[in-house]
């Protein structure tokens, strides 16, 4: 069955979503958060794209991006492509690491494209990471209330007010508004965090995901087996953190 072709936006603005096939993880530390982001800044100056919103997960990454020159499926091919390439190169490996289809959804209104910018900025709120998103690093809040690095902050908050400091004040208070927003339909329920999984392999001894990926199968298993048996750690959330197929986990 062909493909759906995507839904294009009269605004010129999508939100979104990057995903690690299999749903592994696509940073394994701070440094290749920091490759992303001078990716995305790269290809800015390149492409001239607005970008009013983004958020860096573990294994995936929210963008809220407004297309000028060039069409959003080759923005997101150009920067998925790039960071791919270069974390290939550095953990010595082959092959995809980003699903091969992002997740997009059109943001025709003002309404909605606020709902979707909280949205990315409470992620890591949601996911358990945090108890306040102005302590996340990898986000986009914080151009806002502060100084911005990378993001176009004033489409957003002339939202609010034409007054910058109303507009901060108002756009603070939005982020943090209790809601029930489910953008892009992301959801996965997990009774054990990532972060104590992956403490769990370094107990054993593995420092990244794709340092287990590249073990003796044995090895491998062997480590796998013990992850296995940690209360509330999920085969589906394994393969997704580990990037070793379901199937396979199943059957150690």
């Amino acid at each position: 069955m062909p493909r759906q072709a995507r839904e294009k936006s009269s605004t010129g603005i999508y939100h979104i979503m990057l995903r690690g096939i299999n749903r592994q993880n696509i940073f394994e530390e701070d440094k290749e958060r920091q490759k992303f982001m001078e990716t995305i800044l790269q290809y800015k100056t390149i492409s001239n794209y607005k970008l009013y919103g983004y958020c860096l997960m573990d294994n995936h990454v929210h963008l809220l991006i407004r297309e000028t020159n060039e069409a959003i499926s080759k923005v997101i091919k150009r920067i998925s492509s790039s960071y791919v390439y270069w974390y290939n190169q550095k953990y010595d490996r082959c092959g995809h690491l980003f699903q091969e289809r992002y997740k997009s959804e059109v943001v025709e209104t003002k309404a909605y494209f606020l709902t979707a910018l909280r949205y990315i900025h409470q992620n890591p709120v949601k996911a358990r990471m945090i108890k306040d998103i102005e302590t996340y690093f990898w986000s986009s809040y914080n151009d806002y209330i502060d100084h911005p690095v990378i993001t176009d902050i004033d489409f957003a908050l002339e939202i609010f007010s034409i007054d910058r400091q109303i507009a901060i004040e108002l756009f603070k208070k939005h982020s943090k508004e209790n809601n029930r927003d489910q953008c892009l339909d992301y959801k996965e329920s997990i009774n054990t965090s990532d972060d104590e999984i992956m403490k769990c392999l370094n107990q054993l001894g593995i420092r990244t995901v794709s340092e287990l990926q590249r073990l003796e199968k044995e090895h491998r298993n062997n480590i796998i087996r013990k992850i296995k048996n940690v209360k509330g750690c999920t085969i589906r959330q394994l393969a997704r953190i580990t990037g070793i197929s379901k199937s396979v986990i199943d059957r150690i």
